[in-house]
């Protein structure tokens, strides 16, 4: 699903143009931020609390809907005037509205999306997770033959989110009964009290992703956003990877947690699995980024070059997070998740500094030069926290082979554009093989480590 909503949203921002484009992206980071009030941390708490006490459903969550519900309502009003003092009137305001309500339906329907987690039920949960976007896709496809404009493209996300909010709330009640609300003031406040700690991670990390939009919107302008929103795009589908392969290292780091010589070779091992294909996407990028701009038909050469340029910007970020993410996770996995959200927060204020000064004067390209430097400062401090807090240690002679072998692959890659002319495909074909060879030859993956992946007749 999320390859093809790249190429879908490439057509939206080719269609309404890289200034309103880049208006909705920077309302929706907005929204994204200020709708942590809306949750605020009571999804996660919810799962937790329904997986391990089967009266909880019964007895709790009747109350927790309709504060949830009104939480929702409060995100809202929050929404105008966060807005507000941001300096949005009047059809901007209207606009945030509607990309704010449908993120607000959005994240209702991920609370109610709870009860099939803590029952179990992943594979339902997983077709839910994705049905938004999937009803979304459809209408957007629908709606470029006849004319794709702001109001049908937002009106068309708020009613996706309407539409799989009540999907979900009825597949619920049909599958656990019918939960009749019922307010008691004791349990909300012993909720909201409990689920704080997960809001505060949220907040932190939805306003370190999300404030460069905002900030470049409103310091620089609309299609600067569009140009930043166009590359990083791509940053985002391409470390899902990442985030869908730490996790599993997360449950792997927790389960030996007095162990440093087992969590070291799970280091060793998560380091080769998340950073090895991520040197490939980044090198291909670095050299024929371009290729990845090919649905903007209606964009000039200069628009589209500015956006290459960010895009490279922001995969030496993505390049960075391939190199050190995996030490966010082993931290936060051996009860170091205070001090990595102090990096965060710290990360946070750099960002902003280098915003304020940066992003009136260079654009789309200071936001993605500011990024990459907080990634950077970041994950220094990853480092320095794993060598002093931890018994597991740095492992620098793998990191200075991964270090070698992504030179050695930008190097190749390099000889290969010198005076020869090839398509695009048939380079990245090459140099995949070249990478292979290189791979091996660097000790980072051995001939018997493939020959025990291979089946055995």
């Amino acid at each position: 699903m999320k390859p093809g909503w790249v190429v879908v949203e490439n057509l939206v921002q080719d269609r309404l143009g890289h200034a309103t484009f880049g208006l909705v992206t920077a309302l929706s980071a907005l929204t994204l931020v200020v709708a942590a009030l809306s949750d605020l941390g009571l999804t996660p708490y919810a799962v937790q609390r329904v997986a391990a006490e089967p009266r909880f459903l019964a007895e709790t969550f009747p109350t927790l809907l309709p504060l949830r519900g009104a939480l929702n309502f409060v995100a809202l009003a929050a929404m105008f005037v966060v807005g507000w003092v941001l300096g949005y009137r009047g059809n901007e305001l209207l606009l945030l509205g509607a990309v704010g309500g449908a993120l607000l339906l959005a994240q209702y329907g991920q609370f109610l999306r709870g009860t099939l987690q803590a029952h179990q039920k992943f594979n339902t949960d997983a077709v839910l997770s994705v049905l938004e976007k999937f009803v979304l896709l459809g209408a957007v496809l629908v709606l470029l033959p006849i004319g794709l404009t702001l109001p049908n493209y937002v009106g068309a996300r708020l009613g996706a989110a309407a539409f799989t909010v009540v999907l979900t709330y009825g597949l619920m009640t049909r599958l656990f009964g019918r939960v009749r609300y019922r307010w008691q003031g004791p349990v909300a406040r012993t909720a909201l009290r409990a689920s704080l700690p997960f809001a505060l991670m949220t907040l932190l990390y939805g306003v370190n992703e999300r404030i460069d939009m905002v900030m470049l919107e409103r310091l620089a302008s609309p299609t600067e956003a569009g140009y930043y929103a166009g590359a990083y795009r791509w940053v985002d589908a391409v470390m899902m990877y990442a985030w869908t392969v730490l996790p599993l290292f997360f449950a792997k780091f927790a389960s030996v947690p007095k162990d440093a010589g087992a969590q070291r070779q799970l280091l060793m091992f998560g380091q080769r699995i998340v950073t090895l294909p991520m040197l490939f996407i980044v090198a291909f990028v670095l050299f024929r980024g371009e290729v990845v701009f090919w649905q903007f038909h209606h964009s000039s050469p200069a628009e589209v070059a500015r956006m290459t340029l960010c895009l490279k910007i922001l995969f030496l970020n993505v390049l960075v997070h391939a190199f050190f993410a995996i030490y966010s996770t082993l931290l936060t996995s051996t009860t170091h998740e205070r001090a990595v959200s102090w990096l965060v927060a710290l990360s946070i204020f750099l960002n902003i500094g280098l915003n304020v000064f940066l992003l009136p004067r260079y654009g789309a390209v200071a936001a993605s030069l500011d990024t990459l430097l907080c990634a950077v400062a970041v994950s220094v401090g990853y480092l320095v926290l794993v060598a002093r807090r931890t018994g597991v240690g740095v492992p620098g002679r793998l990191l200075a082979r991964l270090l070698l072998a992504f030179g050695l692959l930008c190097g190749a890659w390099a000889g290969l554009q010198y005076g020869l002319y090839l398509s695009w495909w048939l380079e990245a074909g090459v140099m995949a093989v070249v990478f292979g060879l290189i791979v091996l030859g660097t000790g980072l993956v051995r001939r018997k480590e493939i020959g025990e992946l291979i089946p055995k007749r």
